[in-house]
């Protein structure tokens, strides 16, 4: 076995970097985790990330699950699969050029935003405006107004998800009943998407995006502030996960 091939050093790859993520947001924190050991040039280009088994013991994710973050990893050319009695997942050695004019914009972007700083605010506004729809309760008309801004979710196509999701946010954040909270959702809503837009829009991700949206309805609809505050606090948390993992 080569040099390159051998398995990374426990010690390159610590407990800091690797550990295991929280039950709500497994995917987008096992991609984050990873991303950032793969920026970061802790695996060299050219050598392997530790074997499936390993990875997912870590970072305390299924198989499936590592097995999609790794397929997300290759789809972005950050690694590719090699099979045989050496395989694995080795990092990819990227060209200059595929420092891609997206990476570029994003880097662009975040050098004029505070990014922790706006994804916290984000995650106050939004966990506030969930608890306050849930505690104070919604007449008929918008109940059906929450419900129809899920539905469109539902229904999007895969280009237009991130418009009709944007839409449900505002929508329950103009439906908490401070319109102060509501301008300022929408400013900071604005700048996360503008940094959203940087980065690829993954299945996956979205799939699980959803499932928490549709929990998060139910929540607000039967009056559940506490629940609705932590679905939407676990649903924040997964886009932070997710661009921190991408800005790394």
């Amino acid at each position: 076995m080569s040099e390159a091939q051998e398995f990374v050093a426990p010690d390159r790859l610590g407990p800091v970097l690797l550990r295991p993520v929280r039950a709500g947001n497994g995917f987008e924190e096992a991609l984050e985790q990873i991303l950032q050991v793969v920026r970061l040039g802790l695996v060299p280009h050219g050598e392997r990330l530790p074997a499936e088994r390993e990875l997912a013991d870590r970072l305390g994710v299924s198989r499936v699950t590592l097995r999609e973050v790794l397929k997300v990893l290759q789809d972005q050319g950050l690694v590719e699969a090699r099979r045989g009695r050496y395989g694995g997942t080795f990092v990819r050695r990227r060209p200059e050029v595929a420092g891609s004019r997206l990476e570029d914009e994003l880097r662009r972007r975040i050098e004029k935003v505070d990014i922790e700083d706006t994804l916290r605010f984000r995650e106050v506004l939004e966990v506030g405006a969930a608890g306050l729809c849930a505690a104070h309760g919604l007449g008929d008309e918008r109940r059906e107004r929450l419900r129809a801004a899920l539905e469109a979710t539902r229904d999007a196509p895969l280009t237009d998800y991130r418009q009709v999701d944007t839409l449900l946010h505002l929508t329950l954040a103009e439906l908490c009943g401070s319109p102060s909270l509501a301008a300022q959702y929408a400013a900071v809503r604005a700048t996360v998407n503008d940094l959203l837009g940087c980065i690829p829009l993954l299945v996956r991700n979205l799939e699980h995006s959803q499932e928490q949206h549709e929990a998060l309805v139910e929540a607000v609809l039967e009056g559940d502030a506490d629940g609705a505050r932590e679905v939407m606090r676990e649903h924040c948390a997964g886009t932070a996960a997710l661009l921190r993992g991408f800005i790394a």
